[in-house]
């Protein structure tokens, strides 16, 4: 089972892909366009790799609380689920930003929706 996953940012979008049966997730890209040309550039991922499901990094505050990121997160999974009637699930994103920046990334988006993946294929194992 092909996974993709979306670390989600106002003026990037990290994508990763990984297999539920090896548990290991690659960094694709980070999608640099915004509006349309964004989807479209899913779009044609979606293509390529035929996931059966999309992860959604969701961020919040070291305490839990929601931010203005967390509400745009999750309106974009619903924008993609509602596009690519594909299910969507949601990974809570705290620090993988950091922890692909400290392990130097060349990529940190497409890094962390890499490690976004990875945990949500420990959380479901």
């Amino acid at each position: 089972m092909t996974l993709l996953a979306f670390d989600y940012g106002i003026k990037r979008v990290g994508v990763a892909a990984g297999s539920r049966f090896t548990g290991a997730a690659q960094a694709l890209r980070s999608i640099t366009v915004d509006g349309e040309a964004r989807f479209a550039a899913i779009e044609k991922l979606i293509r390529e790799w035929q996931p059966e499901a999309l992860v959604i990094g969701v961020p919040f505050h070291p305490d839990g609380a929601e931010h203005e990121i967390t509400l745009r997160a999750r309106k974009f999974g619903r924008q993609l689920k509602g596009r690519f009637r594909l299910p969507i699930h949601e990974v809570d994103e705290r620090y993988t930003s950091v922890a692909a920046e400290a392990a130097g990334a060349c990529d940190v988006d497409s890094a962390a929706a890499a490690l976004i993946l990875e945990q949500f294929f420990r959380e479901t194992s």
